[in-house]
């Protein structure tokens, strides 16, 4: 499936399928360790640029717009890049939205620091990883900040491979089957979507993401051009045992 389509369908349903996510600690977190890593007084991160690459819905976008910064976000899918800008507008926030996908970013400015959350560089192709990373770099200023979280190899093996998820909603059923060979994730998505006269549509996705290993995440930010400033589990969870590793990036020049 091409890329831009992966989430044609999912688009208007992904938030409500994902309500049993954190988002306000998740993007908290990604606050404190941005502060920390650019020196600014703690939480205070009003008035920065930043960039939201792989920006889905909008829900970080907007969780930053609410701590006054000035946000850009990007995504390949139109479907969710036009949830994202209804959303923004619906919450009376403003945000500039723009088609784009991290192995060939290009932005018009330069930003303070830059965001992926919720598996985006795990769809990053293994030998286009440094490509995306340099073109992360290119879009900061010196000294610019880039912290971005994936779904950690462990996670993959034991919570992913073989297994089937559902989820059952009042106006949708997601089904998803996950198979891991060499590195390579494919996700089965079936959903069955309600339709204004009760009976359900069905339709299949294919989602392709890429296994990394800390070692090799680190080793292409550094090819890159990035200093690291910390790894860890998310949430400050060990780094061995987390289902989703989360790292934090300097542009070193």
């Amino acid at each position: 499936m091409n890329r831009e389509n992966a989430y044609q369908r999912l688009a208007p349903l992904y938030e409500e399928l994902c309500d049993d996510c954190d988002y306000e600690n998740w993007s908290q977190y990604f606050v404190m360790l941005l502060c920390g890593a650019l020196h600014t007084e703690e939480n205070n991160i009003a008035g920065l640029r930043g960039l939201d690459i792989g920006c889905g819905s909008g829900v970080f976008t907007r969780a930053f717009l609410k701590k006054g910064c000035v946000m850009s976000g990007v995504d390949i899918s139109p479907a969710m890049l036009s949830v994202a800008e209804e959303k923004t507008r619906e919450e009376g926030l403003r945000a500039r939205y723009f088609q784009g996908d991290v192995t060939g970013l290009k932005t018009l400015e330069k930003y303070d620091f830059a965001l992926s959350s919720n598996d985006v560089i795990n769809y990053v192709p293994k030998n286009k990883i440094v490509a995306a990373f340099k073109n992360v770099a290119r879009a900061l200023n010196k000294g610019g900040v880039y912290v971005f979280d994936i779904s950690s190899e462990r996670k993959f093996l034991t919570k992913i491979n073989g297994k089937v998820s559902a989820d059952d909603r009042e106006n949708v059923t997601y089904l998803s089957f996950g198979k891991v060979e060499d590195s390579v994730a494919t996700l089965d998505v079936t959903l069955f979507v309600r339709r204004k006269d009760g009976a359900f549509d069905r339709f299949d996705e294919l989602h392709t993401q890429y296994v990394y290993t800390r070692d090799e995440i680190e080793n292409a930010l550094l090819s890159a051009g990035f200093g690291i400033v910390s790894v860890g589990g998310i949430f400050g969870e060990n780094a061995e045992e987390t289902d989703r590793l989360c790292f934090l990036a300097k542009k070193k020049r």
